[in-house]
């Protein structure tokens, strides 16, 4: 299984959760399997490139995404592409692995995502 969260940069389980899904600098891909963190940088169109991140993270084979919050148009991205959302992550890259571990996330849903045109999520 492949877990991704938002991130400011690369700099291993202790970078900082981006609070701002579609505009972090990377996504942290940790694969519970090979027990591995890499970093995958966000060239979504967010941030001068193409596609939406859902879409990049499906290419990427990611099967959950953990962040803090995240807008409605993107939840329904991810729920297409069949991709699980849990949020209330906070802190650095381990913290939200450890949350998503003992079950204190809560699933993304679009009754819980943030109003269209709001940026403080």
């Amino acid at each position: 299984m492949k877990i991704a969260i938002p991130a400011m940069g690369e700099s291993g389980y202790d970078e900082k959760i981006s609070s701002h899904f579609g505009r972090c600098r990377t996504f942290a891909i940790y694969d519970t399997e090979d027990e591995d963190l890499s970093f995958l940088p966000n060239n979504s169109k967010h941030m001068g490139g193409k596609g939406n991140p859902p879409e990049l993270l499906d290419e990427e084979n990611v099967d959950v995404m953990l962040c803090g919050n995240l807008g409605i148009k993107a939840v329904s991205l991810f729920e297409e592409l069949g991709i699980d959302v849990y949020r209330g992550a906070r802190g650095t890259v381990e913290d939200a692995l450890n949350s998503w571990e003992e079950d204190e996330l809560e699933e993304a849903s679009l009754s819980t995502a943030c109003e269209e045109g709001r940026h403080d999520h």
